[in-house]
């Protein structure tokens, strides 16, 4: 099982390369938005533009943050039980999370078919949108894949 956990943790690696790339392309357009105003050429569609990025750096963050659990926990009232039951408790809520994300997930690739259909674009700068409700979906897949990581390191006694 270790080329699994290995497989998706460079996975998620990636997609936080993308998230940080994403994040850098948000305010290099942001500062030079309110640069250009200043000489009256604010770049066209900078609103959509960031809304966009903002998505794929919210998105694609999410499964490195779960990974290296950088998200709040609140398990003070889980660690005062013996560690089976904290395994037991870890177990259940990781597979209501990998339940959660495969609904969204899946929803997210209905929408974002529904948006190809559509042919729905941003109102400025003609982007669609459908890629994002796909890269998003993409997302919500590989947080699945984190969680059962989890499992798997519950069961082999590695999670910390």
């Amino acid at each position: 099982m270790g080329g699994f956990l290995q497989i998706v943790e460079k996975l998620s690696k990636w997609m936080s390369f993308i998230s940080g790339c994403a994040l850098t392309i948000v305010m290099l357009v942001t500062v030079a938005d309110v640069f250009l105003r200043f000489f009256n050429r604010p770049i066209v569609g900078t609103y959509e533009i960031v809304g966009f990025g903002g998505a794929v750096v919210i998105g694609f963050a999410v499964p490195i943050t779960s990974w290296i659990r950088a998200h709040i926990f609140v398990d003070f009232v889980v660690k005062s039980f013996s560690n089976k039951i904290q395994n037991a408790f870890n177990v259940a809520t990781r597979v209501t999370g990998i339940i959660l994300f495969i609904l969204i997930g899946w929803q997210l690739f209905v929408y974002g078919f529904g948006l190809y259909q559509s042919g729905e674009v941003s109102t400025t700068r003609q982007m669609p949108f459908y890629p994002i409700a796909y890269g998003l979906g993409v997302c919500c897949f590989i947080q699945c894949l984190v969680l059962i990581s989890d499992i798997v390191k519950i069961a082999g006694g590695q999670y910390e």
